[in-house]
Formats: structure tokens, C-alpha cells, sequence
């Protein structure tokens, strides 16, 4: 059973997700928070393994709540909820240690499927499109990422390019097949390069290979 927290300071937003989310025979919402300071509080407290968290919200935003959250002993994975106005929030709250976001706009189905994917910590829940801006917002912030030539010292020749395809979207079986290993072995190869680089996901990954150059930033197109 994954326990969810649903944050958002909208009480109709609030209870739409926890319809949906409790739909599902795996899913239960634990908790509800109309701000960012309740809902580090309520992380603190109750055993949480996802929160869903709205970005714009009073006493404290959800890109500081989610720093906050992140910075917890074994704190829940939190996966933000944006619109298409708010897009160039995305890249602070991945900074911020968000697993992964979400369109509001998402269907239902997934939602639920996004719910899962952070739980697991498998991919980094982005569009080409979005991926793109964030590349360009990594470009243009300052880095306290690790050099691409710290990450030649720090990672071996397999782990780059294990790094590389995570940053490019990939799954750890797409990873497999591009690399003709076994799954198993990504899962191994990833598991240290999380250790290596102190990373707590998929998402930090992303964010900590375009910041030390290792994954060049993709051009924008109009």
C-alpha cells in the first residue's frame, strides 16, 4: 500500500485526488494539507511515502515545502503538480529534491501511473518538451553539481553512460536494450552511481548531468 498526503489549498482540488487516488486498491490518502507548512508538519509526523504537492499555496510555497520535506530522515518522495503557466517553477522544485511532476491537466489514469513511477523511483516524470526547459534553466542557474571531469574521476566508463541515457529519459529496461546488458545489472549500475554522486533519485540524476555537462543542453526549437 503506498500512503499518500495530497497538499493543495483548494479543497475541491483536495478532494478530487483523493477520489481518484483512493479509487485504486493499492493507493490510500493518509493526510490532506491546504498549505506548504502543513504539509511539512504532517510529513513529520505520519508515516508518508508520496506527497502530492500543489506549487502555489499560502504560509509557505510548495517549492520550499518540498525542500523542507526532502531534507527529512527518510521523508516521503514528493511529486509536484504544476499547470503550463508554471512550467519554469518545475526546475526549483527538482533542485528542491521533487521526485517528479505532473501536469494538472493530467488524465486520471495518469495520475495514478505517475503515483507509482515516483514510488518506485524509476523515471523522471517530464515531456520532451518540459525536459528541454529544463536543460535550459540548468544552463542559465548556477551549478553545485560535480564537473563532467569530477564525474571522470567519480564514475567508471559504464556509469556515464548509465547516467547519460537517465538524463535522456530512459528506462532502466530501454537502458538495457540500448547498452545489451541485463536489467539487472542497470538496477546495480544505477544503485551506485545514486551512491557515488549522493543522489536520491531519478529526478536528482537528471538534474545533476546536465549541471556538470555531461548531457549537453538540447537546442530550442520554436
Amino acid at each position: 500500500m503506498i500512503r499518500m498526503m495530497v497538499a493543495d489549498d483548494q479543497d475541491l482540488v483536495r478532494t478530487g485526488l483523493r477520489m481518484i487516488l483512493e479509487g485504486e486498491p493499492d493507493l490510500q490518502v493518509v493526510a490532506e494539507a491546504r498549505d506548504g507548512a502543513e504539509a511539512v508538519t504532517l510529513s513529520a509526523s505520519l508515516d508518508i511515502d508520496v506527497v502530492l504537492m500543489d506549487i502555489r499555496m499560502p504560509v509557505l510555497d510548495g517549492i520550499e515545502a518540498t525542500r523542507a520535506i526532502c531534507a527529512l530522515a527518510a521523508g516521503p518522495k514528493v511529486l509536484v503538480l504544476t499547470t503550463f503557466d508554471l512550467d519554469e517553477y518545475v526546475y526549483g522544485a527538482l533542485r528542491a529534491g521533487a521526485s517528479g511532476f505532473l501536469l494538472k491537466d493530467a488524465k486520471a489514469a495518469t495520475l495514478v501511473e505517475a503515483v507509482r513511477t515516483v514510488h518506485a523511483g524509476e523515471a523522471l516524470l517530464a515531456p520532451t518538451a518540459t525536459r528541454r526547459l529544463i536543460a535550459r534553466l540548468v544552463a542559465q542557474e548556477p551549478s553545485t553539481s560535480p564537473s563532467a571531469l569530477a564525474l571522470d574521476r567519480l564514475l567508471t566508463t559504464r556509469e556515464r553512460e548509465i547516467l547519460t541515457l537517465i538524463a535522456r529519459g530512459r528506462s532502466n529496461q530501454e537502458i538495457a536494450a540500448d547498452l545489451v546488458i541485463s536489467e539487472g545489472t542497470v538496477k546495480t549500475h544505477v544503485g551506485r552511481v545514486f551512491a557515488k554522486l549522493a543522489l536520491r533519485d531519478r529526478a536528482q540524476a537528471v538534474v545533476a548531468a546536465y549541471e556538470s555537462g555531461l548531457v549537453s543542453v538540447p537546442s530550442a526549437r520554436p
